[in-house]
């Protein structure tokens, strides 16, 4: 009877956040929102100059739009209520919004790992068959990508949600996180979640390492092709469009592999913080500037936009 009664459905959460009122906790949450604005004004610069500037209208830039946009909302869906919850001082999250949260999250994380891949097969056709890249890349082919790697989210993203939820949970309500990680909230499920670890394991296989088996294939086959150049300007200029999405794979893939194919006895609620704080917030701030920085093309879209904006000083 008493097992009964502790597994009434509960109403809410309690999210215990990143932060405590700490003097430097308070400059932490403070470097966490000028990266959060950082983040927002990044990517939404990138979106805009790719849509308002021709020379970047190749799959290369149309797929890195796709990328800023879901960078946008991955981080929107986490550091505003994040931001809320702090400055008002409690954590509370209703069942239902904490099942919208990991929907949200994991269809945008599944979509980029996706995304990711189609990126780098598309760098190993323009490098590998440049003849046929407007071919075998067309803009049908590209919208087709980008569409599946939102299927392929969507369906992982709804598939977890429903599942995690649907498992009783009694005693405490507190989830040790600052958002509905899987992770931490199946430690407050009162009922055996082996079953669903190993699935969430499948779904991993499916969602990370195929993906990343795909991108491995495409930077392998990139290398020998790029080995085989006579021209070592032509070698240069493959590895430097290759760069940055090597940089951005590297941070993506890194985070979420530690974070979902761990079991869950090794997870560790500090350890699980710092690493979804790096890929929900240090990654999309940084992914914008990884892509800028060394890419004339974009420098140059963006001098052309400031030109013509009366504030930037470029009409007299």
């Amino acid at each position: 009877m008493a097992l009964m009664k502790n597994q009434t459905r509960i109403s809410h959460f309690i999210l215990l956040g990143l932060f405590n009122h700490t003097p430097l906790h308070l400059l932490l949450f403070s470097t966490i929102m000028v990266m959060f604005l950082v983040a927002l004004s990044g990517n939404g610069l990138m979106i805009l100059l790719i849509n308002t500037d021709s020379r970047l209208h190749s799959p290369m830039y149309f797929f890195l739009s796709w990328l800023s946009l879901m960078d946008l909302m991955l981080i929107s869906t986490i550091v505003p209520r994040m931001a809320i919850d702090y400055l008002l001082g409690h954590g509370s999250i209703s069942f239902t919004g904490c099942g919208f949260q990991i929907l949200f999250f994991l269809t945008l994380l599944g979509d980029e790992c996706f995304l990711l891949a189609f990126m780098a097969y598309d760098r190993y056709v323009a490098i590998s068959n440049p003849l046929r890249y407007s071919v075998v890349m067309s803009r049908r082919v590209c919208w087709l990508m980008v569409a599946g790697s939102w299927l392929f989210g969507l369906v992982d993203g709804l598939f977890q949600a429903i599942y995690t939820l649907s498992f009783p949970f009694c005693g405490s309500q507190e989830i040790d996180h600052f958002f509905c990680d899987i992770p931490a909230v199946l430690k407050l499920a009162c009922a055996d979640t082996s079953i669903y670890e190993a699935l969430i394991y499948v779904c991993c296989i499916l969602m990370l390492l195929l993906p990343f088996c795909v991108i491995s294939v495409s930077y392998l086959l990139i290398f020998v092709t790029v080995l085989r150049m006579r021209s070592a300007e032509g070698r240069k200029k493959a590895f430097a469009t290759c760069s940055s999405h090597m940089a951005v794979v590297s941070l993506f893939y890194g985070a979420a592999m530690v974070t979902y194919m761990r079991p869950q006895t090794y997870h560790s609620s500090k350890q699980d913080k710092v690493v979804s704080a790096f890929y929900t917030m240090i990654t999309p701030m940084l992914n914008p500037l990884i892509y800028s920085l060394r890419n004339k093309e974009v420098a140059g879209a963006l001098k052309k936009l400031l030109e013509r904006c009366p504030c930037g000083g470029g009409q007299e």
